[in-house]
């Protein structure tokens, strides 16, 4: 085992002893042995006497007897000696070394018949512990090891049955191996390595310890670490071993100094950094020679790094990399751009770059022309790394790009982008398109960016991008048009409804398969993102049958009958913003209230107010439910009274007028979910009543408005106030009114409000709150004017206010 690794050979112990006396082929004289030890001598001396002894063990008799206080003396004669001098007996030693030989050489042949298959186990451990003992004996012993060609036969015992001898012949191995380089290279002549290495993940813990060992030992000869490393999954193994917590500790330890041996090796380097350990890679690339930091950039490019090793390869070497790439040659700045462009696509790493400084440069070199100017395909990959950086949601207003202080929204500097994606290849396009999507995502960039596309117009030349073949091209422009979509709406509605067929191929590219692709997601949410009451933009797709198909994937979204993926979210916000579009031309309209009533928008739209979570879809939902239900009040069908004839007309008293049933009791008509898309009928109140509680403002608004409907004019406010309090909705629109959180809020449940305490018994019922009282008060003082008319009729109602006042309203005001 490993503990005894650091053992020292001890002349004569039992175990060697018995083993030696069978082997010998010359007996043992008995001048040979020392009369202290009964050992073999190694260096015979002669004291003043002429008795013979090992150097060491007189010694030590006479130290024992200067310890004790007595005068030397013979441990033969026990006679003292006059002196202690001792004379080396050169004669004798040589006899003893050309007799050692002889048997030595004898019992290495012995040992190489040993190594053997076919022998027992007992019998190949003692000759591979004879080997190890010869070894300690003598370093020279080794080469004889070798000579005899016993290496080979060692090795061959790796693959034998027993454990044991498996064992016993890797420290044999590594005993033959220490301290010389030629026996290192006998030991890793065939394919002894990788043997070795198969005992790394060996269950056997002392087997995999002692394997360790030896390949620690072998790669100490440099000329030696290629080969180790050239082994499939030697590196791997070694790495996972020293970065093993709960592995034996002097395993990781040896793990570990292995793997900085094989560092001598620039291939090895490369495996060890794409199995995770990048700090030999990331030394060579900060202190090596020039052409190997260009070496292992250009490597650092070509792999597959996790984020966390991106954050730490981007904090130890960001810097140097920028500086490879402003300053270096064309090969090198190649290098160490492919290296930025897989750091820079993880949002820590990049934010990391860019405090690294390395803005200026890409930004520079995207744009160079003339002198120095980096070939389209490294433009390419600038474009790429600075895609990646815009893509972490930095600050760029912040950072600057240029020598006039510029940023990245800067209107000179997207312009330039603008140019440049109108006037490159495919590839570079795409890139560039992309730096546009990061620019037109945040909220606090995309107003710059719409004002560059607006003064340099772009705008053309980003729609045209949708009919683009590339699929990736498409898809970048497509979302840059989303982007931008709620600052130039109409612009875009407009160009879209031009002659160029860009309207038809948005649509085509919606409609190419049943699945949600970002491409797909990004030009539904930019149909849906157009202005609503762009009518023309509406009956454009009614025409093109793009309602049906609407409607259809809808429907088989709530069925289940869709996959989701991540541009799930956005894709079905889409299909209904592009669906509510209906319900903003009904007026006046009867073909499109003929198409509501076709697909039934009035439950559908129910039904999508129940996606909780998905805040936008009930947010339109709500909004899709309001314009419906304003409609009601003109398409509930009022019932014909027949008249009782002239009898009734003389006399009226003799005739009763004939009582109507089911009639409803907000629109007093017959109303119904498919034809008059009746909030009652389709039973919304309470899912919008729900909505009411909702956290997003957005949604409140939607679905308060909605609710309203039932207390505009022209129907029955008094049972629009009774529904209400049935889907116990006067409380929460009463809360909306005390929480104030936004403007649009405050001015709709105002409004709500009055309507509601026109019923006396309400009225009397708040009047004794307090917080409505006050949020009353508040809205009266400091709302908009007509809020503030619409508050203190409220405050009337609850007798906040005596019924007179210099201020008239006219009745039916509406939020």
């Amino acid at each position: 085992m490993a503990e005894g690794h650091e053992r020292s050979y001890q002349l004569g112990s039992s175990s060697d002893d018995s083993y030696l006396e069978k082997m010998h082929v010359e007996p043992i004289y008995e001048a040979f042995r020392c009369p202290l030890t009964k050992k073999i001598m190694y260096d015979p001396v002669t004291i003043e006497n002429g008795q013979t002894f090992e150097r060491e063990a007189i010694e030590n008799w006479f130290k024992e007897c200067q310890d004790s206080g007595r005068r030397p003396f013979c441990p033969i004669t026990l006679k003292e000696l006059n002196s202690t001098d001792l004379n080396p007996s050169i004669a004798l030693r040589s006899t003893i070394g050309e007799w050692t030989k002889r048997n030595e050489a004898a019992h290495l042949d012995i040992t190489s018949r040993a190594l053997t298959p076919g022998n027992s186990e007992s019998d190949i451990l003692q000759a591979l512990e004879y080997i190890i003992r010869f070894c300690l004996k003598n370093r020279s012993n080794k080469l004889a090891v070798r000579n005899a060609e016993l290496i080979p036969q060692i090795a061959d015992m790796l693959k034998n049955s027993s454990k044991k001898v498996r064992c016993k012949a890797l420290e044999t191995l590594r005993m033959v191996a220490e301290y010389n380089s030629d026996t290192k290279e006998a030991v890793a002549a065939g394919d002894t390595i990788r043997t070795i290495v198969k005992f790394l993940p060996h269950e056997h813990s002392q087997e995999r310890e002692e394997a360790i060992y030896l390949l620690y030992e072998l790669s100490k000869f440099e000329t030696l670490c290629e080969k180790i490393g050239g082994v499939n999954g030697a590196i791997l193994l070694l790495v996972g071993i020293s970065s093993n917590h709960s592995e034996n500790i002097s395993c990781v330890e040896r793990a570990e100094k292995t793997l900085e041996n094989l560092e001598k090796c620039e291939n090895n380097v490369r495996q060890m950094a794409e199995n995770g350990r990048l700090k030999p890679l990331l030394t060579l690339l900060l202190e090596g020679p020039t052409e190997t930091q260009i070496s292992m950039a250009a490597y650092l490019g070509e792999l597959v790094l996790s984020n966390d090793v991106k954050v730490f390869v981007a904090q130890t070497a960001g810097h140097a990399l920028i500086n490879i790439m402003t300053s270096g040659t064309m090969q090198a700045r190649e290098a160490a751009l492919k290296a930025l462009n897989q750091i820079s696509s993880h949002d820590a790493s990049a934010k990391i770059l860019i405090e690294a400084g390395i803005l200026p440069p890409v930004v520079t070199d995207l744009f160079r022309v003339g002198v120095n100017q980096l070939p389209m395909r490294l433009k390419e990959v600038s474009a790429t790394v600075l895609a990646n950086i815009v893509a972490s949601g930095a600050d760029f207003e912040a950072i600057p790009v240029g020598p006039k202080q510029e940023t990245l929204i800067s209107e000179d500097i997207v312009h330039n982008l603008l140019h440049l994606s109108s006037n490159t290849g495919p590839a570079i396009e795409c890139k560039l398109l992309q730096i546009l999507v990061g620019l037109t995502s945040s909220p606090a960039t995309v107003p710059n960016i719409v004002s560059a596309i607006k003064s340099s117009g772009a705008m053309v030349s980003l729609i045209q991008f949708i009919e683009a073949p590339q699929r990736d091209i498409r898809a970048a422009s497509l979302r840059i048009l989303y982007n931008i979509s709620s600052y130039m709406g109409q612009e875009l509605a407009e160009a879209l409804q031009g002659t160029a067929g860009q309207l038809g191929s948005l649509i085509k590219v919606i409609l190419e398969n049943d699945g949600i692709s970002e491409e797909q997601a990004s030009a539904v949410g930019l149909l849906a993102s157009l202005p609503e009451r762009d009518s023309y933009l509406t009956r454009r797709l009614l025409n093109e049958g793009f309602f049906d198909i609407v409607i259809s994937r809808v429907i088989k979204i709530r069925r289940g009958a869709t996959r989701g993926n991540r541009f799930f979210t956005l894709y079905l916000e889409g299909l209904v913003g592009i669906l509510s579009r209906l319900t903003y031309i009904l007026q006046n309209a009867p073909e499109i209230i003929n198409l509501a009533r076709e697909y039934n928008l009035a439950a559908v739209f129910t039904d999508l107010l129940q996606m909780n979570g998905l805040d936008k879809v009930q947010t339109l939902s709500a909004m899709a439910l309001e314009n419906l239900s304003e409609q009601s009040k003109h398409l509930t069908v009022i019932p014909e009274i027949k008249e009782s004839g002239i009898c009734y007309s003389i006399f009226p008293c003799f005739s009763n007028q004939p009582e109507v049933t089911g009639l409803c009791r907000v629109h007093h008509g017959i109303c119904s979910i498919r034809e008059s898309f009746c909030l009652l009928e389709c039973k919304a109140v309470d899912k919008l009543v729900a909505c009411l509680d909702h956290t997003n403002e957005k949604v409140v608004e939607a679905a308060l408005a909605a609710l309203c409907t039932l207390l505009e004019d022209g129907v029955d406010i008094d049972q629009g106030v009774f529904v209400l309090f049935e889907a116990e909705g006067i409380k929460p629109i009463l809360e909306v009114l005390i929480q104030n959180r936004t403007e649009i809020l405050r001015q709709r449940s105002v409004w709500a409000v009055e309507r509601i305490l026109r019923t006396d018994e309400i009225a009397y019922q708040v009047s004794g709150d307090q917080s409505v009282g006050t949020a009353l008060v508040d809205a009266f003082r400091h709302a908009d004017y007509r809020t503030k008319q619409i508050a203190e009729r409220a405050l009337k109602h609850v007798d906040k206010l005596p019924n007179f006042s210099s201020v008239f309203l006219k009745d039916g005001l509406k939020k």
